[in-house]
């Protein structure tokens, strides 16, 4: 695009942007760019393309421009998914609208709903911060058309996104997000879109469902309420908006008051304790651990900032805090669900699922129960989607105790259920170690690990997947190739962007996999390893497990890197 072209497009998005903020940075930009290359760049990337609108909504930089988060994209993201409900039949109905402590985000939550409301939509919005779970709970229990969710989740402080939900109560999917998206494309002037007040409040009754509802969980449960009393946790809600929601399942489900990361226990859009909000990343979680190092407590818990994934840090038997990985939080939560109803005397039925880049182990845990698994596309969106669902995780700390309430992620939810689990081995002076070297003596040890290679243009990461494509290795690390599965044909689950390895056990290894994908939230190629041993010394097995993982992820990260 010419410099002239794009200035005139830049103009007319001036003219319509309703934020004095945006409108000044792009005046800025505008006045910048024919002598600034840094603004020039920043100007054009910022009007490159429109915001992709995808399964998980929208999700993105902060700015002005149609690549940015920002009041012009979201009144139009809000205009697309009203006509879209109009062509489905839903003109009139109910939706309900939520949204976390980030930048903007009571603003586009607001701007959504006056939008909404003048396309003839009874909308209710939240009248302060909540996390995830609790707008996908509204949804059912408002018996809504349509929800909003105005989040990021654990995304970098600069941005700010958009996550859409039907009247299921669950994460749009295909071809739900290309019909939306077209929508979305014919609003070409937010000018001409009708903007009403005549929003109402979500009633304060909805959230104190939503705590009686999850604390039920646990007083419904089979633990003893002075074994639920006696645990004692640090809680971070990641400068999010978790600590007030579970407070107030905790108090109620009998459990003694947490202990607060005061420094990240309010919402602060700034993130400023962290490099980026989310447990996973090194360094996150260091406040709880000094907390933690400091107090009599015997467990970490952490939500990311909308509080729909959940981190587990324990303590092992040298003292040492150690982080469970999302695979082992849960294959442990499925082993509770399992052992719990036994004791409540209760037959399961239903089935248990897992996102295709986490474990295998729950697979084999719900065989030996009787249950029935399945194995999705990543994401909760599909997850939650799988019929009689009775449990469901993705390894990136997403887990779904209670689908018949949430038809999505919940880290509340999750966390209490976790606490439970400790609270009655506590009871039976059993430990975690001691339930994960059980279920490794009976299911054989499964061990995982994930490279995430960020980078700073998506061209890079659909570099590297179309050269893993042509390429197709036949061996990695001493590893030979026995099957590879291209999941971009759609031939046994919906078409996605990934590519499988299964390769062919080896020694004392008797099950691998390499799975590799673009992440669907972030500029990142993550790549996803999982080694089986099966072997009743555990110390060798898992020996041989580090070995196979060091061995595979040396080998695969140039791969990543297109090196």
């Amino acid at each position: 695009m010419e410099l002239h072209e794009l200035l005139a497009q830049a103009q007319d998005w001036l003219a319509q942007d309703p934020d004095q903020n945006t409108r000044l940075q792009l005046q800025t930009l505008i006045a910048s760019a024919k002598t600034d290359p840094i603004a020039c760049a920043e100007l054009r990337d910022s009007f490159s393309a429109d915001l992709q609108f995808g399964t998980a909504g929208l999700r993105g930089k902060l700015g002005p421009g149609p690549n940015r988060m920002n009041r012009v994209t979201v009144m139009r993201a809000a205009a697309g998914l009203g006509q879209f409900l109009i062509n489905q039949g839903e003109n009139g109905k109910s939706i309900v609208i939520g949204y976390d402590g980030r930048h903007n985000s009571d603003v586009f939550a607001i701007d959504s709903a006056k939008v909404l409301v003048g396309m003839n939509f009874k909308v209710q919005v939240f009248s302060s911060v909540i996390p995830t779970p609790v707008l996908a709970f509204a949804i059912r229990e408002l018996m809504a058309s349509a929800g909003i969710m105005v989040t990021a989740s654990h995304n970098p402080a600069q941005d700010n996104g958009y996550k859409v939900y039907l009247g299921d109560g669950r994460q749009i999917v295909s071809p739900t997000d290309k019909l939306i998206a077209e929508q979305i494309s014919a609003v070409s002037d937010v000018r001409n879109l009708k903007l009403i007040d005549g929003f109402s409040f979500v009633s304060d009754e909805v959230l104190d469902k939503y705590v009686q509802r999850t604390s039920a969980i646990i007083t419904d449960g089979p633990v003893p309420r002075a074994d639920i009393e006696s645990i004692h946790c640090v809680y971070t809600a990641m400068h999010g908006v978790g600590w007030r929601t579970f407070v107030d399942v905790l108090t109620e489900a009998g459990f003694s008051l947490p202990i607060s990361v005061q420094a990240q226990q309010d919402p602060n859009p700034d993130f400023p304790t962290v490099d980026f909000p989310n447990p996973e990343e090194p360094g996150a979680l260091d406040l709880a651990l000094d907390l933690a190092g400091a107090s009599s407590a015997e467990v970490i818990v952490a939500n990311d900032p909308d509080a729909d994934r959940l981190a587990i840090v324990i303590p092992n038997s040298a003292g040492k805090w150690v982080q469970l990985r999302g695979d082992q939080v849960g294959v442990l939560l499925g082993w509770w669900i399992i052992k719990r109803n036994s004791l409540l005397g209760r037959k399961l039925e239903g089935t248990f699922a897992n996102s295709i880049v986490s474990s295998t182990q729950l697979a084999a845990i719900a065989k030996s129960a009787h249950i029935n698994f399945s194995a999705t596309l990543t994401g909760f969106k599909w997850v939650s989607r799988v019929p009689n669902l009775i449990y469901g995780y993705e390894e990136a700390l997403g887990y779904c105790v209670d689908p018949s309430a949430v038809g999505d992620k919940d880290g509340i939810s999750a966390a209490v259920m976790f606490l439970e689990l400790i609270a009655y081995l506590k009871g039976n002076e059993q430990s975690i170690w001691e339930v994960l070297d059980e279920i490794a003596h009976n299911h054989g040890l499964h061990d995982t690990d994930q490279i995430s290679i960020r980078v700073t243009e998506i061209s890079n990461v659909t570099a590297v997947m179309t050269k893993l494509r042509e390429l197709q290795p036949t061996k990695i690390g001493g590893f030979i190739i026995a099957k590879f599965e291209d999941l971009v044909l759609g031939e046994h689950l919906p078409a996605t962007d990934g590519l499988i390895f299964e390769l062919a056990p080896t020694g004392d290894i008797s099950w691998a996999r390499i799975i590799i994908r673009p992440s669907g939230t972030e500029p990142k190629i993550k790549c996803y390893l999982e080694v089986a041993c099966v072997n009743s010394n555990l110390t060798f097995a898992r020996a041989t497990n580090q070995k196979a993982l060091s061995e595979l992820a040396k080998s695969v990260r140039p791969l990543l890197t297109g090196d």
